[in-house]
């Protein structure tokens, strides 16, 4: 299995480099290259000399099943973490939805811009969200 569920020929491969000894993780930073959150985890990341893959999500946005598993890493439920004030989720009327797990994921794999980012994800079944960006290398300790 190639790291977050994906087949062959759909990723690169890459390893950060822990701070300590030779812990090595497979990464992938969700990034929309237009936010300034996420562009300053990526800086971040980059300074620092972390390999990662770069998942441009509105692009390949993720799966119903890597959503939830991100999610449940996170710790929070997709209402928490999602982007309300895009214009998608003002016409979809999300803020009067009920607290439904399911409809709120699929909504948001439908409509990827109401994804908060950056979230870096790990093989190891970590995340972190990039609010503030700095949050990002948690996962590197």
């Amino acid at each position: 299995m190639w790291p977050l569920g994906r087949r062959r020929g759909q990723v690169a491969t890459a390893v950060a480099r822990g701070g300590r000894g030779c812990e090595h993780r497979v990464v992938e930073l969700w990034h929309n290259p237009r936010c300034s959150k996420s562009r300053a985890a990526k800086e971040l990341l980059e300074e620092r000399g972390v390999m990662f893959r770069e998942r441009r999500y509105l692009d390949n946005p993720p799966t119903a099943e890597e959503l939830d598993a991100v999610l449940t890493a996170l710790g929070r439920e997709p209402w928490e973490v999602a982007r309300l004030g895009e214009p998608v989720a003002l016409q979809l009327g999300l803020r009067e939805w009920p607290h439904d797990r399911g409809r709120w994921v699929a909504a948001m794999v439908a409509h990827p811009i109401l994804i908060e980012r950056p979230v870096l994800v790990a093989d190891d079944g970590r995340a972190a969200l990039g609010r503030p960006p700095v949050d990002v290398l948690q996962l590197l300790d």
